[in-house]
């Protein structure tokens, strides 16, 4: 892949480890790395929860593709995405045709031993009993993994090997 402005996104399910694998990654690279979801609350100037309150997720998503779309001025960025941008208008169609795509595959199981200490910080399932939490996560996953699948570089998120992965993304960059 030849690209001037190299991006690399890391996509995945809330909990997979993207922006700590994102973070490392950028590190490794000597790049810059940016989290989406901080970038949506400095543009909207509120926290992913208060835009979900006031605006509802219809709202939230606006303000997403906007904030995703400016990614595509960037250099040498590693990007970890939300959870569910992938999966909403043409997110992944933009992501796909301005940089290197990565999703962080994990189970439902997995998946939910790493939400169930962090629900109250998580829009999406605040509202979830923990005992039902895996049931959302597996319906949730399900549709989703239509989008994340597309993804050029599918990767085991439970332990990611930061030096693997930047050997993956120098050789898709020719770098």
């Amino acid at each position: 892949m030849k690209s001037a402005n190299r991006l690399v996104y890391i996509i995945g399910f809330m909990g997979s480890g993207k922006s700590t694998a994102g973070r490392k990654l950028a590190a490794s690279l000597k790049w810059t790395f940016i989290d989406l979801d901080r970038k949506i609350e400095e543009h909207a100037g509120k926290t992913i929860p208060a835009i979900f309150r006031t605006e509802g997720e219809d709202g939230f998503r606006k303000i997403e593709a906007e904030v995703l779309k400016k990614t595509g001025l960037l250099k040498d960025t590693v990007i970890a995405a939300g959870g569910g941008t992938p999966c909403h208008g043409d997110n992944m169609d933009y992501m796909l045709g301005t940089g290197l795509t990565v999703y962080l595959k994990m189970t439902p199981e997995q998946l939910t031993k790493r939400l169930l200490d962090s629900t109250g910080e998580r829009p999406l399932i605040k509202n979830i009993p923990d005992n039902k939490l895996q049931d959302f996560i597996e319906e949730k996953l399900a549709d989703r993994e239509k989008y994340y699948s597309r993804a050029k570089i599918t990767y085991e998120g439970f332990s990611v090997n930061i030096s693997l992965l930047n050997s993956l993304v120098k050789e898709n960059f020719n770098i």
